[in-house]
């Protein structure tokens, strides 16, 4: 994160998420999965799973949300759908 010597891991990640009001009441299944888009990009995607219900209700309620972490905006937006997961 800018301005400090802290990398941005799934444990910051997750402590921002769980602290947002948007996320009260949210099972995560697992930490949050960080991929930069390129080595020279300073722009992220993170993925994160919820449990839901199989009409995923709470899913839908998030997509086009914004939150913080730390100093950065970011907008929830609807991943691939992964069957293995």
């Amino acid at each position: 994160m800018e301005s400090t010597n802290i990398p941005i891991n799934s444990s910051v990640i997750q402590s921002s998420i769980q602290s947002t009001y948007i996320f009260n009441n949210m099972c995560f299944m697992s930490k949050p999965y960080i991929i930069k888009t390129s080595p020279k990009s300073d722009i992220s995607v993170i993925y994160i799973n919820i449990w839901d219900t199989q009409s995923s209700v709470k899913a839908k309620g998030l997509i086009n949300r914004c939150f913080n972490v730390s100093n950065y905006s970011t907008t929830i937006c609807k991943g691939n759908i992964n069957p293995s997961v």
